[in-house]
């Protein structure tokens, strides 16, 4: 089979010695061209580098337009948060939480938040936020237990185009979506061993990598972290890096549960009837008197703030048109023994 003969011309484009392109002429059959062919072909080496240059720099600006929309409809959509009635219990139980806060939201530390499940680390995470220079930057939530672990690098951290079998763009992580603001990383406990390694890095270096990447992305961010799990007794039992406790408990705040602090009992239920009403859509509020109060007040709340709300809410759905009443709650008192609430009323048993 004969081999199939052609002639070819190319121009090379470059901008500042750096090559960016290039234009190739082909032609059937050999010496199509002439000197003269490459005198003109030549005088265009300045227009094609000019539009071609301009052509990446729109495809460079189209690509930020749509990071920057991608980004907006990202935050939108995971992190609108509801600011009703401020945080309850500043000048109660969560008066030293807020000293503590107040002390370190204007600077850039990490922040480790410990505390029981349902205590409202996430509503202290916010304050930190408010309280800080980076308030009006991105603030990016992770549950670090809600996501699979095959996915969590990935997720966290962003993948290249072509990382992945059928990937054909690049994907921020929420590391990177929050540089410039503050990531808020909710039960830090049930990070993998492998993703702790990066996050150590993250913290001691300011940059990550993608996966498939083979170059470091700086980052621009403070991290706060919060964690109902014993982190010392899971560093002895091997779960939980050392040097990443230490990274992240640089200024550690305790938020006591809800039993702990039973004067913040009446302003949250009032909290949560008031917005439980309006989306049950039950006008008026229901009333909630102090026999109910009292009932609340002796409950240990093992579920803590989120337990109390969906408590107010059950309580609003089975109560309609009446007071307030909690059929389902019993509490032992040390001086009226079993307690329970009927009809509105509180009995002892």
């Amino acid at each position: 089979m004969t081999a199939k003969k052609f002639s070819i011309m190319v121009v090379r484009l470059t901008v500042e010695d750096q090559w960016i392109g290039g234009v190739t002429l082909m032609a059937s059959s050999k010496d199509r061209f002439s000197e003269e062919h490459m005198r003109l072909f030549s005088l265009l080496r300045d227009p094609f580098t000019i539009a071609f240059f301009n052509f990446r720099r729109y495809q460079e600006l189209m690509a930020h337009k749509e990071r920057l929309a991608d980004d907006k409809r990202y935050l939108e959509k995971e992190l609108k948060r509801d600011h009703e009635g401020g945080i309850i219990g500043v000048e109660g139980g969560l008066k030293t939480v807020m000293e503590r806060v107040n002390q370190v939201a204007r600077l850039n530390t990490p922040v480790l938040l410990l505390g029981e499940t349902g205590v409202g680390k996430e509503i202290v995470a916010n304050a930190l936020l408010n309280g800080s220079p980076r308030r009006k930057g991105p603030f990016i939530k992770v549950n670090c237990g809600a996501i699979p672990e095959s996915l969590i690098d990935s997720e966290l951290f962003g993948y290249e185009k072509g990382a992945f079998t059928g990937e054909t763009a690049l994907k921020r992580g929420r590391f990177e979506r929050a540089s410039g603001g503050s990531l808020f990383l909710d039960e830090v406990g049930e990070l993998p061993p492998k993703v702790q390694v990066r996050l150590l890095r993250v913290l001691q270096e300011k940059e990550i990598e993608r996966v498939g990447g083979a170059e470091s992305v700086p980052v621009d961010i403070r991290i706060t972290a919060a964690t109902h799990r014993d982190l010392p007794a899971m560093i002895e039992q091997g779960d939980f890096r050392q040097d990443l406790f230490f990274r992240l408990q640089v200024f550690p705040i305790t938020i006591p549960p809800l039993r702990m602090r039973p004067e913040d009992i009446p302003d949250l239920a009032a909290f949560f009837v008031a917005k439980k009403s309006r989306e049950l859509g039950i006008p008026p509020a229901p009333a909630l008197d102090k026999r109910a109060l009292t009932l609340l007040g002796r409950y240990s709340w093992p579920g803590n703030i989120r337990e109390l709300e969906n408590a107010i809410e059950r309580a609003c759905i089975l109560s309609v048109g009446g007071p307030l009443c909690f059929e389902d709650l019993r509490v032992a008192s040390k001086n009226t023994g079993e307690i329970e609430c009927r009809g509105g009323d509180v009995k002892s048993m």
